[in-house]
């Protein structure tokens, strides 16, 4: 019967350890409660606690990768898009993300959506196409600061995706096709006219060394010798007949 009332004790004692003894791993904290008030937080490692006196909450200090969904926005030009991002942050302060916000997680998870609608709608479309990096930043110092008072800390946003409408991507591509011909005209403008400089300086050393036009005379018989034709025209300078005309003359 002792034995018997000694096994009891025993298994009651087991349950209790057992109950009251705690581990946590090294990227865990504990916010312990005790009969409703907090006690702080605890962790990692070993941790006891009293059972049906202490309530424990245990919180992860690692990042979270917060995928925001495709919000609708209307930009400053009246141009309505969808755009999605993703928010990385972490509790910086366990005792804040329990007991100063009910569910911190959702809570940022909101907050993110409504400041990515905002920061999006102030701007233009070519403004929120061209200066990502910006808009980020702007995101992420208003998550920031509106998501400290719960211990939690942003650390980064990135827009992942901005969806445009149909006809809008094709006036875009229009646009684009407009702006590369554009430049092309202007790369060909810029081409003709520094030929026509560099023929304007080739006629100008000509006209001050007759000597150059044989030069350039004698390289032309060799470039047509090479080829493999079958007549041969040799043009005759004007030059060699002016003799006979100064005789005539």
């Amino acid at each position: 019967m002792l034995s018997l009332n000694l096994l009891i004790i025993l298994v009651i004692l087991g349950a209790f350890f057992v109950s009251s003894v705690k581990i946590l791993s090294e990227y865990e904290r504990a916010v312990v409660f005790r009969l409703g008030r907090i006690i702080g937080a605890k962790g990692p490692g070993l941790i006891i606690l009293i059972p049906y006196i202490d309530r424990m909450v245990r919180v992860d200090l690692r990042t979270v990768t917060l995928d925001v969904p495709p919000q609708d926005i209307i930009t400053r030009d009246n141009v309505s898009v969808k755009v999605s991002a993703v928010v990385y942050f972490r509790v910086v302060d366990a005792i804040k993300a329990i007991i100063d916000v009910a569910d911190f997680h959702f809570a940022t998870s909101q907050l993110a959506q409504t400041t990515l609608r905002s920061v999006c709608g102030q701007g233009e479309m070519d403004n929120l196409l061209a200066e990502r990096d910006e808009i980020n930043d702007r995101i992420q110092s208003i998550l920031d600061k509106d998501t400290e008072p719960w211990g939690v800390k942003v650390s980064k946003v990135e827009v992942k995706e901005i969806d445009l409408p149909e006809e809008m991507r094709r006036a875009m591509a229009k646009q684009a096709e407009a702006e590369r011909e554009r430049r092309s005209k202007i790369i060909n403008a810029e081409g003709e006219f520094q030929a026509a400089q560099r023929l304007a300086e080739a006629a100008e050393i000509i006209g001050r060394q007759p000597a150059a036009l044989q030069l350039r005379y004698l390289q032309t018989l060799q470039d047509i010798a090479t080829e493999n034709n079958s007549t041969t025209i040799f043009p005759v300078p004007v030059d060699l007949f002016k003799v006979f005309f100064d005789k005539k003359s």
